[in-house]
Order: structure tokens, then C-alpha cells, then sequence
């Protein structure tokens, strides 16, 4: 199967109602919203970038998409999900703040902005799925209680899956902090004993009762422990650590495994827009400024999320002449593209419009 892709060009030296316009262009090209009903939920999916980081989508490029989502329905928000890792993204009240420090307020975006798995990060649901690499993934609440997705994502580099764009962006940032963990590790959770301060709620959250509090300091029982993060989420100290060691080739297949229960969940009731400027070594999860390994190219849109990447992808490495996101961490980005081919995700062969 061929999927349609549309391509705009577009660099950040443009006006942000230029890029606005060419944003909503491609995103009307794309048919979603003359599915969205008056009483549906939209969730409009963005990364609002770390604290100090400036590669991350801008409020202002985005409002002619939202404005034409807000012609058919006023159940219109912006979301995310919270970190894994302990920072400005971990819990919703800190999350809000950022992404107001980065513009996205009523004033600006006339949309709410919802996290989309709670205060801190423990409201999500379990879908019984037949994956391979995961049987229930555990996504935020507020995503599949939605009933339509606009799903909006910067591309960059990564330090663990070579590449992070559409398929990242619906897998992982869809995923509660649990589902995070299911990701990202095989492993147990571990406690820094420095910074344990032995107060016993970790224990009192875990429901696996495989926490146990010792004379200064909590242990976990990796026996009893089944991974399912709650010590991490509710640690107000981050004295709960994971071992990143999952290698790159799971960790991509599963966060493939976890774009398609999403997906699944809203049919065609879903797109996808990726956002071609400034495209670093890194992700906007990394807190500070990065140069772009790549000039500017513009704006990609499909209802298939493994073509948008693979034409994202495509497009910068001729852009440069060789695979610049390999260059970064020699890491086999291909694979996530691959699987989600295999599992029903998508098609890597497209075929690319140009607007205007």
C-alpha cells in the first residue's frame, strides 16, 4: 500500500502566521476534520519542550490548526503525558507552568492544556492488545477518552531510538509514566539510597507490597516487583531510579507496538503532522538549546504515521547528503519504521504532494 503524504515548504525565518497558514493547509488536506463531530473530544497531541529548550513546535504555529479544529468542536485541548524522569515534566502542575512559560496560554492558543495522565502521572487505562513485545499497554487516560487526535510532532534526533518523530510522539508521549517504563526497561526500578528519605510512601502505593522499609533506606523486592512504576510516580524525591539498558531494537518495536493501540483506538479519526525546523541531534525533552544538524525544510502530513516518518526522515538525509540522524548515536533508527510496517502501523512506501 501507497499513503499519501503532503509536503509544504516552510523555515522558521517566516512570519508565525505564514507557518500557521502552511500548518493548516496541510492538516485540512487531510480530511480529519470533516469527521469531527460538534460533541467530540479532541486531543490536540504536542510536545511543549523542557525547560530551556527551543526547538520544540511554537504556540503560534499551530493556531491555524486549532482554530479550524475549533470550527467543528469546542471539546478542543492540547495535551501531553508526563516524564519518566524526574523534572519540570513529571507532574502536571510544574508541566502547566512550563508550557505557559513557553506561550501556550488561552490567550494564545484558545485551547485548554490537559495532561493527559493526571497530577502525577497514575491515571491511565490498560488496553488488552496481541502484541508481541507487550500485552497491555498502558496509555494516558485522557487520550483514549478522546474521540479524535491531531497529532503534532517537532522531528529530531534521539539518544535511544535515532530518531523521534510521529511514531515517538503517539507511542511514547501517548504512554502513561508506566507505559513509559514499559518501554524503556526489562528491569526493575532501583532506590538511590542517598536520596531515599525512608518516608514508606512508595511502599504504600506499590501493589505488589514489594517494598519493604529497612533501617534507613526502602528495598525492593525483585521478586515480588512487577514493574509497574507506581514507586517511580509517586517518589517526591526522584530517589527511584531505572536502569536504561533496554537496547534500542526493543525499545523501538515496543514504542511501535504502543503507536498502534492508539491509532486502533481512533480509527480514522486520527492525523498526522510533523514539523520539519530546527531538527536537532536530540529530542525537546533535552533542557537546553540545540543548533539544527539540518536546514529548514517545512511541514510533512499523512493519516499514516510510519510514512510521515520515513518521508521526514527522507527528506532531511538529502537534504544533507547522508543519514545525519545516524551520524548521531549510530543507532538503527529504521527499525521502529520497519515493525510498524510489519504490525499493521503503516506502509514506508508514500507518496509525496507538494502545496503551496
Amino acid at each position: 500500500m501507497i499513503s499519501k503524504v503532503y509536503f509544504i515548504r516552510a523555515n522558521r525565518e517566516e512570519a508565525p502566521e505564514e507557518i500557521a497558514r502552511k500548518a493548516a493547509t496541510i492538516y485540512l488536506e487531510l480530511g480529519l476534520n470533516q469527521k469531527i463531530e460538534p460533541e467530540d473530544f479532541v486531543a490536540i497531541k504536542i510536545h511543549f519542550g523542557e525547560k530551556y529548550n527551543t526547538g520544540h513546535i511554537k504556540p503560534r504555529w499551530i493556531i491555524g490548526i486549532i482554530d479550524e479544529v475549533l470550527r467543528k468542536s469546542q471539546r478542543t485541548f492540547l495535551s501531553d503525558s508526563n516524564t519518566l524522569y524526574v523534572g519540570c515534566r513529571s507532574n502536571s502542575v510544574d508541566h502547566l507552568r512550563l508550557a505557559w512559560e513557553h506561550g501556550f496560554t488561552p490567550e494564545v492558543v484558545k485551547v485548554p492544556v490537559i495532561i493527559a495522565d493526571g497530577l502525577v502521572g497514575r491515571e491511565k487505562l490498560e488496553v488488552k492488545t496481541a502484541g508481541i513485545r507487550i500485552k497491555a499497554p498502558r496509555i494516558s487516560s485522557a487520550f483514549l477518552n478522546s474521540n479524535a487526535m491531531v497529532c503534532l510532532t517537532h522531528v529530531t534526533g534521539h539518544v535511544q531510538s535515532g530518531v523521534g518523530a510521529a511514531i515517538k510522539n503517539l507511542g511514547m508521549g501517548c504512554a502513561s509514566r508506566a507505559g513509559k517504563l514499559d518501554q524503556h526497561s526489562v528491569v526493575h526500578p532501583r532506590v538511590s539510597t542517598k536520596k531515599c528519605r525512608n518516608c514508606g510512601v512508595c511502599s504504600q502505593f506499590c501493589p505488589a507490597e514489594a517494598i519493604v522499609q529497612a533501617q534507613e533506606h526502602v528495598l525492593i523486592d525483585d521478586e515480588k516487583c512487577i514493574g509497574c512504576g507506581e514507586c517511580l510516580v509517586v517518589c517526591r524525591y526522584g530517589a527511584v531510579k531505572m536502569k536504561w539498558d533496554e537496547d534500542s531494537e526493543r525499545l523501538q518495536e515496543k514504542m511501535a507496538e504502543y503507536a498502534h493501540t492508539v491509532k486502533s483506538h481512533f480509527g480514522d479519526k486520527i492525523c498526522f503532522v510533523n514539523f520539519i525546523l530546527q531538527v536537532t541531534k536530540d529530542c525537546d525533552c533535552l533542557a537546553k538549546n540545540q543548533p539544527a544538524i539540518a536546514e529548514d525544510i517545512g511541514i510533512v502530513g499523512s493519516l499514516d504515521p510510519v510514512a510521515v516518518d520515513r518521508a521526514s526522515i527522507d527528506l532531511v538525509n538529502r537534504s544533507v547528503g547522508k543519514d545525519v540522524f545516524r551520524q548521531g548515536y549510530n543507532l538503527d533508527w529504521s527499525v521502529q519504521l520497519a515493525y510498524g510496517e510489519k504490525i499493521g502501523l503503516g506502509s514506508q512506501k508514500y507518496e509525496l504532494e507538494e502545496l503551496k
